[in-house]
């Protein structure tokens, strides 16, 4: 039994260095016989700050019960983000889900976070400090979290592209910082 408990004590440990973020409510009625009946969705995202992000929705009477089952729903769907030096993205991404458009861009250190509402929220749950995101297309917080899931999810890290081309990661690291000295040669 002392095991049980604590195994159940690691995994409260473990769910307390997670980073919850609400980032919608919506009021929802519906209409009966003897007029209406209110419930509430929500929508959270959760992250450890270090590259995992999962976001969940989950729907109750009460808005305790409906951010405890988004929550909950966040941390089953959560996966790894490869960041670049734990702080930002190694390339430029764009990612949609229906008329949700959203475009993340890597920043240099010292730029912090430039996004909007549901973008902001996954970002600081994923741990990234330097970035700058636009959302064109819809402001609906469902679709624009979509959206932003769907370009992380587009995220490759140099080592993985080394490894599907069988090349070493300096390669591919000089090319990419190849590439910049050689736009800034042109610009001059």
């Amino acid at each position: 039994m002392a095991r049980n408990d604590a195994a159940a004590g690691a995994k409260e440990q473990e769910g307390s260095e997670l980073i919850d973020k609400l980032v919608a409510v919506n009021r929802v009625a519906k209409v009966v016989k003897g007029g209406r009946r209110f419930g509430f969705a929500a929508l959270m995202v959760t992250g450890d700050g270090k590259g995992k992000v999962g976001f969940g929705t989950g729907k109750a009477k009460e808005v305790t019960d409906a951010v405890k089952k988004a929550t909950d729903d966040a941390k089953k769907n959560m996966v790894r983000i490869p960041l670049r030096e734990g702080r930002t993205l190694h390339h430029d991404v764009f990612g949609h889900y229906g008329a949700g458009k959203v475009i993340l861009r890597s920043a240099p250190a010292g730029t912090g976070i430039i996004a909007g509402g549901p973008m902001r929220a996954v970002f600081e749950a994923l741990g990234i400090q330097d970035v700058v995101a636009k959302s064109t297309g819809t402001s609906n917080p469902h679709n624009m979290v979509k959206a932003t899931f769907d370009a992380l999810k587009s995220v490759t890290s140099p080592r993985a592209v080394a490894g599907k081309r069988g090349m070493k990661v300096g390669e591919i690291v000089s090319r990419r910082e190849g590439s910049s000295k050689d736009a800034a040669h042109a610009a001059e």
